[in-house]
């Protein structure tokens, strides 16, 4: 039965102090007698103001449109509505009274006005409803052919958008733009990133070049080196003295090769995947621990495995390199004698997910983050920096990386770290 790895639960952001309840203040602190703060008391006010950085650009346009587009169809119903009621004013028919008596005339007149007064009324109340109603049907006629007309004037930059998420420093010799219409404002903002893209593939076309020009011009002194110490230390007639320095010297220079090799790997990890093919990183896991064990045995740690199955699309060997630097830093950074670690790989919310865990020092959360930046140890590995080149988490966050994943490492309860790695699943 292997020993299942050690789960370590998140702490909770929320407090009983941000729930709102009330929390009895510590033993011997004085209790606040003063007076209570006021309701508005660290709430921060929100105006309308405040909403522009909440709402998205297209949602602002769009009412911006339908506001006045509804303000424009307000203005031309409240001017019918007048000019309808000025023209039932003016084009009434006259009374014609003659021949009637003074009395029946002024009753006939007072009726005639009553009318016209309850008809004009009725007319006006009749086109006010139906001018809210159409109004009504306006705005949101506005809203719809505002969103339309906002997303067509955003079209562009979505486009641009787009093709910055496609973007990476494989294809940058080919991808761009290439926005066609009128020299507008959107097409010179499209017309500088396309040069800027242009300027990125040269930039990283140097860096290419740099990286195989270092990597010949590096590893050739140092094989020669090796030879020529190689040769030295096998000379019968060597004393022990030269023995004894040409010893010391291999060693250096093989860790100099060691960290070269590490700096190649991550000029590699983080340029474009040149190999994409189905993996099993459950093989994966499987031979990098047994690359592993011999190392881990010589230091006293014990590997427990929890190896499931899980696909994904990638670089097996730049894969495997990452679990490796993993379970050797896990074994490097352990405990004298006694040592453990874990490791396990899996599916988990359609994500592959492989963690390693070990026993070890207590790691500060502060200093997580920084143990992934090229060079970067604990102070107590500082001075003893022959345990690594400092490059194995910074080679792991690459790979990852590369893949399209994420790497993240919390302590350990007792000591230690728990790196999790989540690549997308095949």
């Amino acid at each position: 039965m292997s020993e299942p790895v050690p789960t370590h639960p998140m702490i909770s952001p929320h407090s009983e102090r941000a729930e709102g309840k009330q929390v009895a203040p510590p033993s011997g602190a004085p209790a606040w007698d003063g007076p209570p703060p006021p309701a508005e008391y660290g709430r921060p006010s929100v105006g309308l103001w405040d909403l522009t950085g909440k709402v998205s650009v297209r949602w602002r346009l769009t009412l911006t449109y339908s506001a006045m587009f509804f303000v424009a169809a307000a203005v031309v119903v409240t001017s019918l509505y007048v000019i309808v009621g000025n023209a039932i004013e003016v084009e009434w028919p006259n009374l014609n009274l003659r021949g009637i008596p003074p009395i029946e005339a002024a009753i006939a007149e007072a009726q005639w006005r009553a009318a016209q007064a309850a008809t004009k009324q009725t007319i006006q109340e009749a086109m006010l409803r139906s001018s809210v109603m159409a109004l009504v049907g306006v705005g949101i006629f506005a809203v719809i052919v505002g969103y339309f007309v906002a997303d067509r004037a955003l079209k562009p930059v979505s486009k641009m958008t787009a093709t910055a998420r496609k973007l990476s420093e494989g294809n940058l010799s080919h991808q761009r733009i290439a926005l066609q219409g009128p020299n507008d404002e959107l097409k010179e903002l499209a017309d500088t990133f396309d040069d800027m893209l242009t300027r990125l593939n040269v930039a990283f076309d140097t860096q290419r070049r740099f990286v195989a020009n270092a990597s010949h011009e590096l590893r050739t002194p140092l094989t020669i080196n090796r030879t020529v110490l190689e040769i030295a230390l096998g000379d019968p007639g060597a004393s022990e003295d030269l023995k004894a320095l040409g010893r010391t010297l291999l060693e250096v220079n093989a860790r100099n090769e060691k960290l070269i090799e590490g700096l190649l790997l991550l000029a590699r990890s983080e340029r474009e995947l040149a190999v994409r093919k189905p993996v099993d990183v459950k093989d994966v896991a499987r031979t990098a621990v047994e690359q592993v064990l011999p190392f881990a045995e010589e230091h006293g740690v014990s590997v427990t495995t929890e190896l499931n199955p899980a696909g994904t699309v990638g670089d097996p060997v730049l894969l495997e390199r990452s679990v490796s630097n993993l379970l050797e830093n896990a074994v490097k950074y352990n405990l004298p004698d006694n040592g453990k670690v874990w490791i396990r790989t899996g599916m988990a919310d359609g994500a592959l997910v492989v963690q390693v865990a070990n026993t070890g020092q207590h790691v500060p959360a502060y200093e997580v983050n920084s143990l992934f930046e090229p060079f970067r140890r604990l102070h107590a590995d500082r001075v003893d920096s022959a345990k690594g080149s400092g490059l194995g988490l910074s080679i792991v966050r690459a790979v990852v990386q590369a893949h399209g994943g994420n790497v993240a490492a919390v302590p350990r309860d007792g000591g230690g770290l728990v790196v999790t790695i989540r690549l997308p699943g095949r």
